[in-house]
């Protein structure tokens, strides 16, 4: 529900009656974890979806039954066995799921529904059984409630304002991260080349990192290093790498990776502290335009996150989601609080 905060309160304030359609299980593997969600407006309008598309019809039905009627309906899709596979979801596993309607007159509900849209941090609980059920609450917490929570976005710091900065930025935002841009060159740093940046500074980049960022990041947060000026991404490096985010990432061919290093050494940067740095930035995909290295960047970006192998899912077995049952699968987490959470997630 949270996930589609800011869609829902339109269509409240808009007068539409809204249904949706949460996980609240997950057997073997589910393109999407616990908590995930989809609505259904009165007007037919299909807002988000559960699965690869599987199951989304007999989804959007049950929900339009629960605005016939007023009433939650629970239902699980998928199958147990082989000879039914084909028939069930895609990826061979089993979801269940609770339909419910959120109304415009329910304050708990609306209340979480504006922070999460604010992209602030809200926890509520959904109850899954009974009479009560699809009723939200206020505490996360009791006897068949699923705690659903919302964090904010997870933060990309982008030092250097390039064109592979400009790249990092579309696919970052589009990952879902709030991405920061920051250029000591104010004729860089504009909206027109960054119009997916959540913050857009001119500053050094190191002094950024220690003043206003410095107070904001967390475990959650990546730091990118892309000015390809050695004045500039040594300090940066060195702070970032001060700080505690996540990861700290910066491009340049090897031999500029060498020099730097012993450029950071003798800035004193540990060697300890210098293993956590991901440079060359990315994974080997091959590619070499701004954009296909943006698209290796954030790779090992959520490689990293996640504790990912990068090897192609091919080459490895068992479930392809397995920790979507347990784990927050995105910035809405829905699971007993403080379950399973992947280290800097």
């Amino acid at each position: 529900m949270l996930e589609l905060a800011a869609v829902i309160l339109d269509r409240l304030r808009a007068g539409r009656r809204i249904a949706v359609v949460t996980v609240t299980g997950v057997a073997r593997s589910a393109p999407r974890g616990v908590g995930s969600s989809m609505a259904v407006a009165d007007d037919g309008e299909v807002i988000g979806s559960i699965s690869g598309g599987c199951v989304e019809g007999d989804a959007i039905v049950l929900a339009r039954t629960v605005l016939a009627t007023g009433r939650a309906q629970a239902a699980g899709f998928g199958f147990d066995d082989e000879a039914a596979f084909a028939a069930g979801l895609a990826c061979g596993g089993r979801i269940d799921v609770l339909a419910y309607e959120v109304r415009a007159g329910d304050d708990v509900a609306r209340a979480a529904l504006e922070r999460a849209a604010a992209d602030r941090p809200v926890a509520v609980g959904l109850v899954l059984q009974g009479d009560a059920a699809g009723r939200i609450l206020r505490v996360p917490d009791g006897p068949a409630v699923l705690a659903v929570a919302h964090a904010p976005r997870p933060r990309l710091i982008l030092l250097g304002a390039g064109e592979h900065a400009a790249a990092l930025c579309r696919v970052g935002a589009a990952a879902g991260f709030a991405v920061t841009v920051c250029d000591v060159w104010e004729t860089l740093i504009t909206p027109e080349r960054f119009p997916d940046a959540a913050e857009r500074v001119v500053g050094d980049p190191a002094e950024y990192l220690r003043g206003e960022a410095g107070d904001r990041v967390d475990a959650r947060t990546a730091v990118c290093v892309l000015t390809h000026d050695t004045r500039l991404d040594v300090p940066a490096i060195a702070t970032a790498l001060a700080l505690p985010v996540g990861f700290v990432g910066a491009l340049g061919a090897r031999g500029t990776v060498a020099r730097r290093a012993e450029l950071l050494r003798a800035a004193g940067v540990e060697d300890a502290d210098l293993a956590r740095l991901h440079s060359p930035l990315g994974l080997d995909l091959g590619g070499a335009s701004p954009d296909e290295v943006a698209l290796s960047a954030l790779a090992e970006i959520v490689q990293s996150r996640h504790g990912g192998t990068g090897r192609p899912l091919r080459d490895g077995q068992g479930p392809l989601h397995g920790t979507l049952g347990t784990a927050p699968a995105g910035p809405d987490a829905a699971c007993a609080l403080g379950e399973g959470r992947p280290a800097w997630t």
